[in-house]
């Protein structure tokens, strides 16, 4: 392992506002936390959004300087990217980030019922090839609800249409509200954060639109996954390959 990596992670060992539970040989974390995130870690009763798959955090640290009177968590796995975000909060002394280093899958072992009044969804993976891992599957939807209180309010944002696609149908075979749903959001005024993250930066330069979906989930006593056919997206995502559009071709 790198040098800088291992640097990266002793900072995140180090730092207050960062919490690590890695699941390790298939055993769940215990987290004192669980049920009492704003009063423990951010010492107020404010509500708590949670980022999934936050990456660098740039998404978590941009929301907590734009809502102080919201606490914020980026969530990840990948510690050396959530580094980036978690010392941009300590440098500005943003009181309202904090970040957990876990995986999204244990949710409910860190979040007690009723705990989280947004999450955000900001770019994941789309994995057209994998349902229980698309972070809008019934798999996740089924989670959410566990954690989130009434009334609480879900996020999607992507450059993927088949992610819009299939989390819009998910939606609809389930009788699940959508409060916003548009595939060109920087054409629609929409109330969405003006917050940019590196990536996205990068999709509108190739001219790929962005999509965007606001629901909130209610009682579901029976989740069901849509069956529907897709067509995949015609390029994949940044780090696997970079495939070219074709010419004036906008997605």
């Amino acid at each position: 392992m790198a040098k800088n990596k291992l640097k990266k992670f002793e900072d995140l060992r180090n730092w207050g506002h960062v919490f690590e539970f890695p699941l390790k040989e298939g055993r769940l974390p215990e987290c004192n936390l669980k049920g009492n995130w704003s009063a423990s870690v951010f010492g107020n009763d404010q509500a708590l959004v949670l980022e999934l798959g936050c990456g660098k955090g740039e998404y978590t640290v941009g929301l907590a300087r734009s809502r102080p009177d919201m606490n914020f968590i980026g969530i990840d796995i990948k510690g050396a990217r959530m580094w980036t975000g978690a010392r941009q909060a300590m440098e500005e002394g943003l009181k309202n980030a904090a970040f957990l280093r876990t995986q999204i899958e244990l949710l409910s072992s860190f979040f007690a019922p009723g705990e989280v009044a947004e999450i955000w969804l900001t770019f994941p993976d789309p994995q057209m090839k994998k349902v229980r891992k698309r972070l809008t599957s019934t798999y996740f939807m089924r989670m959410y609800q566990r954690i989130m209180a009434k009334n609480a309010v879900l996020h999607l944002k992507t450059d993927s249409r088949f992610m819009y696609e299939y989390s819009l149908a998910v939606l609809n075979t389930n009788g699940l509200t959508v409060h916003f749903q548009t595939q060109d959001l920087y054409a629609d005024l929409l109330p969405v954060p003006d917050i940019q993250t590196f990536y996205e930066q990068q999709w509108l330069l190739r001219g790929i639109k962005i999509k965007y979906l606001q629901w909130s989930i209610p009682v579901v006593p029976e989740w069901k996954e849509p069956e529907v056919d897709i067509e995949p997206d015609a390029y994949r995502s940044f780090g696997r390959s970079a495939r070219v559009l074709p010419k004036n071709k906008q997605l």
